[in-house]
């Protein structure tokens, strides 16, 4: 019979990496299974100023570097793999991958989320082509020209603001009259003379055949269109959680987020949610690494709980 693991993580970003590290800390048999690279999201931010103590050398890739070593130090295992399928209902749950089959007592879920697509026409067919959803991976190649930027929230302007260092002007273009962002964001964002807004505007069309030439915008009080000259496009509007795998396994809300209580646990016994992938308000390292924390002292005393 294959191992029985004590806890199960699916996902290796901040809520994971925290999951594994208080998991092993218990003394649990613990395994973080991630497809691609760890630290999720994070990896990709360069500079990380709000996360609590990552004050030198504090980039996404080496604070999820220092996680995953942490946790590695007290014993958490991890395992590269796609999971493909899950069955929770058993006391015993069955975590299918594309390598192998895994067993647990109990499993936390912290995929997180994906970017979310604008959604205007010819994205798809732009799509790397002019158009991108991470400035940090992408901003060098825009070095000198000018970009466009949608959305209005933190994750806009904190981007806006670093391709700042980079393109000639960035254009944020928000469909409200006023951002969403932090307000020590938006003070940065109206303070750099580089960056300029279209308010009560929405994307239409990106322009283009091989590479992206601009885009059709619509005010959206007057109706009219207008195109705007751009060489890239970063788009910020949001994300998608990363949960078409537990559909009908534990419950979702109508965004597709896992609902849990404040002790992350789903519908499900012995199965925990963490981090960007459940329904939160505030998605951030910080808040990402208190659900996993959580999530895994709660596994713990559901183990304990099993035994008595």
């Amino acid at each position: 019979m294959d191992d029985v693991y004590d806890t199960i993580i699916i996902g290796g970003g901040p809520a994971g990496l925290s999951s594994g590290l208080y998991s092993a800390r218990a003394k649990l048999n613990t395994v973080v299974i991630e497809r691609e690279s760890y630290g999720g999201q994070v990896v990709t931010t360069v500079d990380i100023d709000n996360y609590p103590g990552s004050v030198e050398n504090a980039t996404g890739d080496t604070l999820s570097r220092r996680m995953k070593s942490q946790a590695e130090m007290f014993g958490t295992k991890f395992i590269s793999d796609e999971i493909v399928d899950v069955d929770f209902s058993p006391e015993i749950k069955s975590i299918k991958g594309k390598n192998k089959t895994y067993k647990t007592k109990t499993v936390i879920i912290a995929t997180g989320a994906n970017p979310r697509p604008g959604g205007f026409k010819n994205e798809d067919k732009l799509r790397a082509k002019g158009i991108s959803y991470c400035a940090t991976c992408d901003a060098d190649f825009f070095t000198d020209f000018d970009v466009a930027v949608v959305g209005g929230g933190d994750s806009a302007i904190t981007e806006a603001i670093y391709l700042s260092k980079f393109a000639k002007h960035i254009t944020v273009i928000h469909r409200r009259d006023a951002l969403r962002a932090a307000k020590s964001l938006q003070e940065k964002a109206f303070k750099n003379p580089k960056i300029s807004f279209m308010w009560n505007s929405q994307v239409e069309e990106a322009l283009g055949e091989e590479v992206l030439e601009g885009l059709r915008i619509k005010d959206k009080n007057t109706g009219e269109t207008s195109e705007l000259k751009i060489d890239g496009c970063f788009v910020f509007v949001g994300y998608n959680p990363v949960t078409e795998l537990f559909k009908g396994k534990v419950d979702l809300d109508q965004r597709d987020y896992i609902i849990t209580d404040g002790n992350m646990k789903t519908n499900i016994p012995g199965v925990f949610a963490a981090g960007d992938v459940r329904q939160k308000t505030l998605r951030q390292i910080v808040t990402a690494a208190s659900d996993g924390a959580i999530a895994a002292v709660e596994a713990e005393a559901y183990i304990e709980n099993q035994k008595l």
